[in-house]
């Protein structure tokens, strides 16, 4: 949900500005505005997986998600692109508040249902997902765009719509299991206090008999948030972990959804109309007009899938495997280090990797290394 639109965006652009690339603040925009809706959606929805419970609230996220990846198809104005992007980009920002709310609610049950030898494992897996929806977004685009290939550009309204309305199908159904598992026996024991509850909820998880204790339930340590002893034992914990999230996101997101951009300006991706780039005296052409926009995002989407596969899984999977075994600090050090190098091996030398097009592979490997 949150990659498939940067996959599309030219089309939006063909179909709305008479051919010509979408101009940079409206794609920005569109870009933007479901991860604006991630920020509230992780505080909000955190906050109510806290006072209504896991479960409850984890449904609710997945049904908002569900309507508005539809509705994301359905934005108003076929005509007037003024229309289409205002509707579009309200409906990507719940999206994003939905998508937001899923986050810490995934993360938090997984965490509450692991055992500590494994728990690493299982929370690099919940987060790994990831990598497979940015797979499937592309395979998605290509295949749609495929179908349409030889169609008229009328249809490139279809082939949008689809791709985004397509995220409402994995949501809907994982609906079913969501609902079908128990509330986590931290929040049913600790918050709710129900030990009977908790105890049947984890006999049924692990098949076997649990006797509910409840002269523990007072004995757990009760503090807030933004209290003086949450900061002493936990502020800096907490401090490192979200600043350690927000530099890896700005890489993450920028990488991805500006991976389009950056590779038409390297010459792995052909541009727009008959605009032609000279860089160190080497002209690298751009396709014109009539050429197919179908074949375009096809082209975009391949690129996608190729750094997702074959560069993101495996480090999403390397974590997975080695978590547990190495450490969450050593191998968050290794992951970090090697996104300074490459990125920087990427920046200084920048001028010599456009030359005459020639270094435009090594600039995709290097990439798909960060």
């Amino acid at each position: 949900d949150l990659f498939s639109l940067s996959l599309v965006v030219d089309l939006i652009g063909h179909r709305y500005y008479t051919g010509g690339p979408i101009p940079t603040y409206i794609s920005v925009y569109i870009n933007a505005a479901a991860l604006c809706g991630t920020v509230p959606g992780q505080l909000v929805f955190g906050w109510l997986g806290d006072k209504m419970g896991r479960k409850r609230i984890y449904g609710v996220t997945l049904l908002l998600m569900v309507f508005c990846s539809l509705a994301s198809g359905f934005t108003f104005g076929k005509s007037n692109y003024k229309s289409v992007v205002i509707t579009l980009c309200f409906f990507r920002f719940w999206l994003g508040v939905s998508i937001g709310g899923d986050y810490p609610l995934s993360a938090t049950i997984m965490s509450e249902y692991a055992n500590k030898k494994t728990r690493g494992a299982f929370m690099s897996a919940v987060f790994a997902m990831q990598g497979f929806g940015n797979v499937v977004a592309g395979l998605v685009g290509m295949i749609t765009s495929q179908v349409f290939r030889k169609s008229s550009p009328g249809n490139i309204d279809v082939v949008w719509r689809i791709v985004l309305m397509f995220g409402a199908v994995p949501a809907l159904l994982t609906y079913y299991w969501r609902m079908k598992m128990p509330e986590t026996a931290r929040y049913t024991a600790l918050i709710a206090k129900d030990a009977n509850m908790a105890a049947a909820d984890m006999s049924a998880v692990l098949s076997m008999h649990i006797v509910p204790e409840e002269d523990n339930l007072g004995s757990h340590d009760q503090y807030g948030l933004f209290s003086s002893e949450f900061r002493q034992r936990h502020g800096l914990h907490l401090l490192s972990t979200t600043v350690c999230w927000f530099v890896l996101d700005v890489t993450f997101y920028s990488l991805n959804l500006c991976m389009k951009d950056i590779f038409t300006t390297v010459g792995l991706l052909k541009g727009h109309d008959d605009e032609v780039c000279k860089v160190n005296t080497c002209q690298v052409a751009r396709y014109h007009k009539a050429d197919n926009p179908f074949q375009r995002t096809i082209d975009i989407t391949a690129v996608h899938m190729a750094i997702a596969a074959g560069c993101t899984l495996p480090g999403y999977f390397f974590a997975v495997a080695f978590i547990d075994r190495i450490g969450r600090v050593k191998i968050q050090l290794l992951g970090f280090t090697m996104m300074t190098v490459f990125q920087l091996c990427l920046a200084i030398p920048y001028d010599k990797w456009l030359e005459c097009n020639n270094n435009k592979y090594g600039f995709a490997v290097m990439y798909g290394f960060i």
